[in-house]
């Protein structure tokens, strides 16, 4: 299964000429081995794009980071690029910056020392797609040894993890379901629906309106979402479920809750609006209310997000990474997208995973 072309232009509110059309500028399709995507590399040769694909929970913040990239602000764009807010002192483009650091040269124009581009599939293609060295970095909102549980641990010292954010999973009703009174479950009722136990809306006691079946909505088999709400949820990758639908994509699955009448479904909580209402979860005596305490580490659906580089991570990796690892990274691409910014100790647990800047 190939990452799935994103098509839409993204447009960023006031932004300038420069970035008049984000979406025209980021390639969201993969590009084939040996296509040169950007200017000379430290060494004065010419470079390959760096292209990642995966998770759709990981994608916003990896697809909005490329956007600013490709953009490649000016430090006068302080809406977009104001550095020293962040401690930074620098006088040039925000990619010009970012991939100097590690002996990439710049034109000092638009275009940035090499563009970025992102798929769009799920964490499972992602990886399988970086194990097989048809991208650069593998977007998995969960660990690769729980979505690849059957590979040893040399084939895994292969994958070099860089986390990114932290996502905390909500439970997501349709509209009516919520009106009706279902504002809260336990995590007992939640195993029961996706179990095949409680398969009925009457079966829940705060339930007040017509009897309706349950639709279980599941993400596909393979995405880091499904995985991470298997493990957490139900005390297993593999563990068994009992769903009416499954879905691909995040986007997808709010779609069909938004859509129906009587459907649940676990999700990233960036996708989460008032057309898909996230529930309360009652889990071992504590009560977690959305918007307050989901992001607390004893919320059981909370998780790493993932950005993972094949046998080490190269300069130009390191780069981009090191960009969203960044207090402005973490800023402008995790917090916008309703993530939660890792903390100062995982911040730098992440920075030496990455190899020193060259200045």
């Amino acid at each position: 299964m190939r990452d799935t072309p994103v098509t839409r232009r993204r447009f960023l509110a006031g932004a300038t000429g420069l970035a008049a059309s984000l979406g025209g500028c980021i390639s969201t399709s993969p590009q084939p081995p040996g296509q040169v995507g950007g200017g000379p590399g430290g060494d004065g040769s010419e470079i390959e794009s760096l292209r990642a694909g995966g998770s759709s929970t990981v994608f916003p913040v990896v697809q909005r980071g490329a956007s600013y990239w490709v953009s490649n602000y000016p430090t006068t764009d302080r809406e977009y690029w104001g550095p020293t807010q962040y401690g930074i002192s620098t006088d040039r483009r925000l990619a010009d910056y970012w991939a100097g650091l590690y002996g990439f040269e710049a034109d000092d124009d638009v275009s940035p020392p090499y563009e970025v581009s992102v798929g769009l599939s799920h964490s499972g293609t992602g990886l399988e797609r970086l194990r097989n060295q048809q991208i650069d970095m593998g977007n998995a909102s969960a660990p690769v040894a729980a979505e690849f549980p059957d590979a040893s641990e040399e084939e895994l010292a292969h994958f070099t993890d860089h986390v990114v954010a932290v996502d905390a999973q909500p439970i997501v009703v349709s509209t009516e379901v919520y009106e009706a009174g279902v504002t809260k479950l336990t995590a007992e009722q939640v195993r029961g629906i996706y179990q095949g136990e409680i398969t009925r809306w009457s079966e829940i006691s705060s339930y007040d309106g017509p009897d309706r079946e349950i639709q279980a909505v599941g993400r596909a088999e393979g995405s880091g979402t499904d995985t991470a709400f298997r493990t957490n949820m139900l005390g297993s990758p593999n563990a068994a479920m009992s769903v009416d639908a499954r879905k691909g994509q995040n986007q997808q699955v709010k779609t069909t809750v938004a859509n129906s009448n009587n459907a649940i479904a676990y999700m990233a909580l960036a996708f989460v609006d008032d057309s898909v209402p996230a529930l309360e979860l009652e889990f071992e005596g504590t009560t977690y209310v959305p918007g307050e305490n989901l992001s607390d580490p004893s919320y059981p659906l909370a998780r790493d997000l993932h950005c993972y580089t094949w046998d080490g991570t190269s300069k130009k990796e390191a780069a981009f990474l090191r960009m969203i690892l960044s207090d402005f990274g973490q800023e402008n691409f995790v917090v916008p997208e309703g993530y939660s910014r890792l903390t100062d100790e995982r911040q730098t647990e992440q920075f030496d995973v990455l190899p020193e800047p060259d200045t």
